[in-house]
């Protein structure tokens, strides 16, 4: 007898941890789907603020803080802009000081905590560069979309499309050389931003659902002039555009694609968003219950990435350091599509981020692939 209670004794408790271990999966999936400004992409740690004066922050020495150029450094309540590494400065070997541009919002001081972001500005087009937009509202499936219109004087208009960790905030980095260009741009707000629609549950699917609202932003365009669009899309926006290209309700107007460090397997950045919190003993089931939670089809993307399939010029800006999208994915696609594709790599950027590790070449990349299309 005192076998067998003991027996079901064990058997209660394995049940008991196999059933707090799948809670604790399915917990920490969901945890991945959720991403914001607030929450760190995978490779960008928090840091802790070692000192900041009114032209330097020190910060510990990390692959992120090592980078080049200009980047956004967030933090609860804060939001700065720091530039590249201060040269022939003394200080330990263990930190770095970087250029601080501006504190834009809250108060940068030692032991404040922070974290990299591609997200450089905050604010709206004027407020931020001095540009003048209109506020607009785009119909979409599930309600209205705010958005920023930039008026310019072609005919081709270029959609502006964040992807993870950011908002609609991120691609006002790219708009004074777009406004230079004499270019009209959409720089929409997608499902789940402020004051866009829900998402279901409060996840991210990675672009899958928002390709919907870049078909919107689309026929907006088209609504007020536009003869073809050039989508232009950071990581699941990048993925998003991606799909909406291949939907015959605006294919026809797609002139061109430009896809910043695509999330072309939605797999990889699954594991990769999930390997943020949980213990690696429960990464797979986080994984496993992301993939169920989103619905994801991996033949759906994989479809739309296909190089056949492909039939408008295609700009693919990655790095090889990317911890989300696999860059020998865009690699492999321009190689096999070679007089359609161009594949333009930036070494020592995050994910998302080339734009801030080279500003100049990225623009200069832009204008090269932008000046036949327009």
């Amino acid at each position: 007898m005192h076998l067998v209670r003991t027996t079901v004794r064990a058997a209660v408790t394995a049940a008991a941890a196999g059933a707090a271990a799948l809670a604790a999966g399915r917990y920490a999936g969901t945890a991945a789907l959720r991403t914001g400004p607030d929450t760190p992409l995978p490779g960008e740690h928090p840091l802790t603020v070692h000192s900041a004066d009114a032209g330097t922050v020190t910060l510990a020495r990390t692959p992120a803080t090592l980078r080049p150029g200009t980047h956004g450094l967030a933090g609860p309540g804060l939001h700065a802009i720091v530039g590249p590494p201060v040269a022939d400065v003394s200080h330990p070997h263990d930190l770095v000081v970087r250029h601080l541009v501006r504190v834009v919002h809250g108060h940068l001081h030692a032991g404040a905590r922070v974290h990299f972001t591609p997200q450089v500005h905050l604010g709206d087009p004027y407020t931020a560069l001095g540009i003048a937009h209109r506020d607009i509202d785009v119909p979409a499936e599930d309600g209205t979309l705010p958005a920023w219109f930039l008026p310019g004087a072609r005919d081709t208009f270029v959609i502006a499309v964040h992807g993870l960790g950011t908002t609609r905030e991120h691609p006002l980095v790219v708009l004074p050389f777009l406004h230079r260009s004499r270019l009209p741009v959409l720089v929409p707000a997608l499902r789940g931003d402020p004051g866009a629609p829900r998402t279901p549950g409060g996840v991210d699917r990675l672009g899958a659902d928002a390709r919907h609202d870049v078909v919107a932003a689309v026929a907006e365009a088209v609504r007020r002039g536009a003869r073809h669009v050039v989508l232009l899309g950071w990581s699941t926006g990048a993925t998003a555009a991606l799909l909406a290209a291949a939907d015959p309700r605006v294919a026809p107007r797609v002139g061109g694609l430009v896809l910043d460090s695509p999330v072309l397997d939605w797999d990889a950045a699954l594991r990769a968003l999930a390997g943020r919190r949980p213990p690696a003993g429960l990464r797979a089931l986080a994984v496993h219950s992301a993939r169920a939670r989103a619905g994801l089809d991996q033949g759906e993307l994989a479809a739309a990435a296909d190089p056949a399939r492909l039939t408008v010029p295609t700009l693919l800006l990655h790095t090889p350091d990317d911890p989300v999208a696999p860059w020998h994915l865009s690699r492999d696609l321009a190689g096999r599509r070679p007089g359609l594709v161009t594949l333009r790599t930036v070494r020592d950027a995050g994910h998302a981020a080339l734009w801030n590790a080279d500003p100049a070449g990225y623009e200069e990349a832009l204008r090269r692939f932008l000046t036949p299309l327009v």
